[in-house]
């Protein structure tokens, strides 16, 4: 979503971009990341618009001035909306992906998506997330053509920023207004209030939407803190996993029980998205190539075990025939030599067979 159909004839010459987000803290809705771009000859222009930091403007005030830079010719602008089950997904996943990476990453798409469409950006402001010097020394490395000032508050000193905050938090309170609950409850409302977990409307709206099974709607960030408050006398939910599917590989420690605690409703829209995030269809997958391996060890056992009692028999024929060398040493060097090779290939054998075995067994099955 943004001003991307046509590039502008300014967009050529060296630009600026501020880059801000909305939506952080609240444990509703998605979290947005809005950016404006302009000429760098257009910034004097742009001081006088009258953009301020969104929290400090009346919803009116911002829906107002997102219209006109709308309008505006010499304006550009683009926004990046994490839905809150991406966010979940994200942060509960094995390999964690924190608030603050999810945020970086929002912010250097939105770079490469302007960088992309044909704008010669030169400087761009960024509010902080993290420590600023760091922040700044990540973007540099990856977009080293670029200038880049990353401060806090960036929002209430640029008005670039500024205006990227407007675009980020009237894009999140229009996704709020028009979100279409995907669940089918009965008594189900959207008068949830802020989203953030201080407000009373959505205390409120938390503890009646919760469900003792499937947890909450998918508007909310089941991953966050505030959320696990609402799940003191809940039932428990177990699911068999094998933990090779934990570790990346097989081992010895065979099934164990996961317990899920705060999951969210389960509905048809991006049920495969879900399926993938939550694990379960890699634990499936996981499974049923274990229980192959399995099968594949167990008949390499028997053969093992097959091979050693053929052995053992050659074996003590062998020492017959050594016994009673000196009566028949004629034909008896053939059988002995005969025998004494089959016995060598029979122990090849086993040693392959051993190999293969543990291979099969120690197999990844994801």
């Amino acid at each position: 979503m943004g001003s991307e159909a046509l590039v502008p004839k300014w967009a050529s010459n060296p630009c600026i971009m501020g880059i801000d987000e909305a939506g952080r803290g609240p444990v509703l809705g998605p979290m947005v990341y809005g950016c404006l771009y302009c000429s760098r000859s257009y910034q004097k222009t742009l001081a006088t618009l009258s953009f301020a930091d969104s929290k400090t403007l009346k919803e009116e005030k911002r829906e107002e001035l997102f219209e006109a830079l709308k309008a505006n010719d010499s304006i550009g602008w683009a926004v990046d909306v994490i839905d809150p089950r991406e966010l979940s997904a994200k942060m509960l996943k094995k390999n964690k992906i924190n608030l603050n990476e999810i945020s970086h990453d929002s912010a250097m798409g939105l770079i490469d998506r302007v960088l992309k469409m044909g704008v010669l950006l030169a400087e761009v402001y960024i509010d902080t997330v993290g420590d600023a010097g760091k922040y700044e020394m990540k973007l540099s490395k990856s977009f080293p053509s670029i200038k880049f000032v990353v401060a806090k508050k960036a929002d209430s000193l640029y008005p670039v920023v500024s205006g990227a905050s407007i675009v980020a938090k009237v894009t999140r309170d229009q996704a709020l207004r028009d979100w279409v609950l995907d669940e089918t409850a009965e008594n189900m409302h959207k008068n949830f209030g802020s989203g953030y977990p201080g407000d009373p409307h959505t205390k409120s709206w938390l503890e009646h939407h919760k469900h003792s099974i499937f947890g909450f709607p998918t508007l909310v960030r089941f991953s966050w803190g505030t959320c696990t408050t609402y799940f003191k006398d809940v039932a428990e939910v177990l699911w068999e996993s094998d933990k090779s599917d934990e570790d990346g590989g097989c081992n010895n420690s065979g099934k164990r029980q996961l317990k899920l605690s705060n999951v969210g409703f389960t509905t048809s829209k991006r049920r495969s998205e879900e399926i993938e995030s939550s694990g379960k269809g890699r634990c499936r997958h996981a499974l049923a190539n274990h229980e192959s391996a399995t099968y594949a060890h167990m008949e390499s056992v028997n053969l093992i075990g097959f091979l050693c009692c053929q052995f053992d028999v050659l074996k003590k024929q062998y020492e017959r025939i050594d016994k009673g060398h000196h009566k028949h040493s004629g034909k008896v060097d053939f059988v002995k030599v005969a025998t004494g090779s089959t016995a060598t290939i029979l122990m090849l054998a086993i040693f392959i067979c051993s190999t293969c075995c543990i291979n099969w067994y120690n197999c990844p099955t994801s």
